[in-house]
């Protein structure tokens, strides 16, 4: 039987502002060219919240705080004869804007505010608008602000 890739934890930074979520445009594969929240793996010995908040201003140069877990994704990816070519754990952290206006960096094509009609003409990652529904109903006021 061949060997499977095992889970890979990665942490994703859910960012709204102002009835926008904070979106890149991937540069590398998985979703190269869809639009997703900041994230990336997460280091050894780096805790969830530090790893949301260091990749978030590693893509988007946009500084907030970690409010807490929205919830956790399985992506996961099979190749052509239907093999498990890799599998992602994505823990969405919520975060609170603090400063910043996004600049796309380290491995996003692009990074900005999309609007909730925006959002419906882009060409998403898997999860990211039940996302965006459940940040705002967890923020609820706040989340238009």
């Amino acid at each position: 039987m061949p060997q499977l890739p095992p889970p890979v934890p990665a942490a994703i930074a859910v960012v709204l502002r102002g009835g926008c979520a904070l979106l890149v445009r991937r540069a590398n594969p998985p979703d190269a060219g869809r639009w997703g929240f900041p994230g990336g793996r997460i280091e050894p010995g780096e805790t969830l919240a530090a790893a949301a908040l260091r990749e978030l201003r590693e893509e988007t140069g946009v500084e907030a705080e970690a409010v807490g877990v929205l919830t956790a994704l399985d992506v996961l990816a099979h190749d052509a004869g239907g093999a498990l070519a890799h599998h992602f754990v994505l823990i969405a952290q919520l975060c609170r804007w603090r400063a910043g206006e996004p600049v796309a960096g380290d491995d996003a094509q692009e990074a900005r505010w999309v609007t909730p009609e925006e959002m419906a003409k882009l060409d998403l990652s898997d999860g990211v608008a039940a996302l965006v529904h459940l940040a705002a109903a967890r923020l609820g006021p706040e989340a238009g602000q």
